[in-house]
């Protein structure tokens, strides 16, 4: 099985050098500029750069922990009978008789239009380790929800 996650891995990267080339070579020029202009106390270009090179460390400080927690993601670990990351679930929303196919992905994967959800969402994490047959209980932003699980396809099988 290829690495699934190797594109989240490259963007998350991707994202990471270019945060890295800010703080590193941009902000510290800013830096230099605006504490050329003299009087710091009252220095908005100064302001922004100390304020900009404090938020670029903890997205830097974010998306090192999250290249971390992907790549201690062990997918031959995820269940071949219950749905888990990467699953495609067709669920039958109850109250409404209707059928609703999803498919548990990464944070960055999600898209809701396209019926991607993310395994830390309401839904998702109501839908990890359900198999066919299983009824479940959710409450989202909308309001309760009751979906009975129909079908499901694995990592493993999609493969």
């Amino acid at each position: 099985m290829s690495d699934p996650l190797a594109k989240i891995k490259k963007k998350l990267q991707d994202e990471l050098d270019a945060f890295e080339h800010e703080l590193n070579v941009d902000l510290p020029k800013e830096i230099a500029v605006a504490r050329a202009h003299g009087d710091l106390s009252e220095n908005a270009e100064y302001k922004y750069a100390k304020e900009r090179q404090g938020y670029v460390n903890a997205k830097i400080g974010h998306l090192k922990k999250r290249m971390g927690d992907l790549g201690m993601l062990n997918l031959t670990n995820i269940p071949k009978d219950r749905a888990g990351y990467g699953s495609r679930i067709v669920v039958m929303d109850l109250q409404r008789s209707v059928e609703i196919e999803y498919k548990l992905v990464s944070t960055e994967e999600a898209d809701a239009e396209k019926g991607l959800i993310s395994t830390t969402s309401p839904i998702g994490r109501a839908l990890l380790n359900r198999k066919v047959g299983d009824e479940v209980q959710v409450a989202t932003p909308a309001g309760q929800k009751e979906f009975g699980v129909r079908r499901l396809a694995t990592i493993h099988e999609d493969a």
